[in-house]
């Protein structure tokens, strides 16, 4: 089961200590040719060992441990099946993509694991490379490749999994969306042994249940680094170096590990601020323009209704013009009408008092003749 507190070690020296506190039950599906020293490992660095890796049991047992490793390194049909059970349990697990690239089989497993969303990847460059879709795998197990080759393939697989991905080389590096952690040290003899770097994944799963998986990537590649350098100066070769490196192990104290030399970085954080500014820069833009568009809309309204009341002004005043005229055609109607009934008036008058004037002459001249 996972130990982790709410005040996580974050140090090696510290996530040691909480590692051999806490013994961690570390379940390993793992490759038949590394079994026994990837459990002898576990037992020298102060983890508990179960290589249960059968359908029926691994999901179970996944559910009560406190991480998980599972390597591809010779992915039978039951190991798979295994796996694939594992991974569902919900403790942290570690993805260890061996040889992948050129083989179908354990490729296609690889590919489809991703989808259960590892903890940790841990692999070799080359490995890294052929899991993100970059490369074509290295020489069998082999890398071909260096970590900081694949530095942009691990850091997508990053972003696409959620995972921390381990590159291990010469320098190890420790990645996620944002950090790059570079451990130095170790010994190339760990190369000429069986199960050097099929282990690490191992401490890695194990320092998982007691610490952040980005803490525990760095601390099992740390704890590799110094106990390797420290076996390689008593041993003679690879067959007496694979059992110093063991008696390291258990010999490590926590305060020897700050002799390790590890550089953290947050090269994507400038960039990601960078980005934010940017899209609010981009936002403010957008807003202003569509301030200047919604001016611009309202402008050509205001231009559209103006033509329109000029329009309709014109009509008023048109109107008043029509109305003016009709009233004044109307006015002078009205005068020759009045006028013609004047005159027809004073017509009328005239013959009446024509007869009467002519009478009155006639009435005259007789008047006269009397005289």
């Amino acid at each position: 089961m996972v130990v982790r507190t709410s005040s996580s070690p974050s140090t090696p020296a510290e996530c040691l200590e909480a590692l051999r506190r806490a013994t961690p039950l570390t379940q390993c599906i793992t490759n038949a040719v590394v079994t026994n020293f990837t459990a002898n490992a576990l037992l020298a660095l102060g983890a508990a060992p179960a290589m249960c890796d059968i359908p029926g049991e691994a999901g179970l047992f996944a559910s009560i441990a406190g991480g998980v490793l599972v390597n591809l390194g010779t992915p039978t049909a039951e190991q798979r099946d295994a796996a694939r059970e594992a991974v569902g349990a919900g403790t942290p697990w570690v993805l260890d993509p061996v040889a992948v690239g050129a083989l179908p089989v354990r490729t296609a497993l690889a590919r489809d694991l991703l989808a259960a969303r590892p903890t940790i990847i841990r692999g070799n460059a080359s490995e890294i490379l052929a899991l993100a879709g970059a490369g074509a795998g290295g020489r069998g197990v082999d890398a071909t490749d260096t970590p900081d080759d694949a530095l942009e393939a691990a850091r997508a697989l990053a972003r696409e999994t959620g995972a921390i991905v381990a590159v291990s080389g010469e320098t190890d590096l420790i990645v996620d969306a944002d950090r790059t952690a570079r451990v130095t040290g170790g010994s190339a003899l760990l190369t000429r042994v069986t199960g050097g770097g099929c282990a690490l994944g191992a401490a890695m799963a194990a320092f998982a249940a007691v610490t952040e998986p980005f803490e525990a990537a760095i601390a099992a590649s740390a704890v590799w680094a110094i106990a390797s350098e420290r076996a390689a100066s008593v041993s003679r070769g690879p067959g007496s170096f694979a059992v110093a490196f063991l008696d390291e192990l258990a010999r490590l104290e926590p305060s020897d590990l700050h002799a390790v030399a590890v550089e953290t970085e947050r090269t994507t954080t400038v960039r990601t601020e960078t980005e934010r500014i940017d899209t609010e820069r981009i936002e403010t833009a957008g807003a202003d323009a569509a301030r200047v568009e919604t001016a611009r809309t309202g402008t050509a309204r205001t231009e559209t209704s103006r033509p329109q009341t000029a329009r309709i002004e014109t009509s008023r005043i048109e109107t008043a013009r029509t109305d003016t005229a009709r009233t004044d055609a109307a006015q002078t109607e009205t005068s020759r009408i009045e006028t013609a009934r004047t005159d027809t008036a004073r017509s009328d008058r005239a013959r009446i008092d024509a007869p009467r004037t002519e009478t009155a002459r006639t009435g005259t001249a007789d008047a006269g003749i009397d005289r």
